[in-house]
């Protein structure tokens, strides 16, 4: 299954994609200023929760492109429970 972002949903992934990148450059410059440890974790779970909503977004997109493919037909030889199998393992290492 290839990604196929359009528009608005593309544009908000690597928004916070970027938002991820920037909070990281932070906790890194926060631990060489040796700044306290609460606001440094606070920083990383910012991160953390941009890189799983960015993820997320992701595949949320995927699973619309997948039940679009199956509806016209067009599942490039893999069949639906294969398909089924592969997203739950997406939708698990997120988890």
């Amino acid at each position: 299954m290839d990604l196929e972002l359009e528009g608005a949903d593309l544009k908000a992934v690597l928004n916070r994609l970027r938002r991820a990148q920037g909070q990281i450059s932070g906790v890194i410059r926060m631990i060489e200023e040796g700044r306290d440890c609460e606001d440094v974790v606070t920083q990383l779970a910012a991160a953390s929760r941009a890189l799983d909503r960015a993820g997320f977004a992701i595949i949320a997109t995927g699973l619309q492109q997948c039940v679009i493919d199956i509806e016209s037909g067009r599942k490039n030889g893999e069949d639906p429970e294969a398909m089924r199998a592969r997203l739950e393992k997406l939708f698990l290492s997120l988890a």
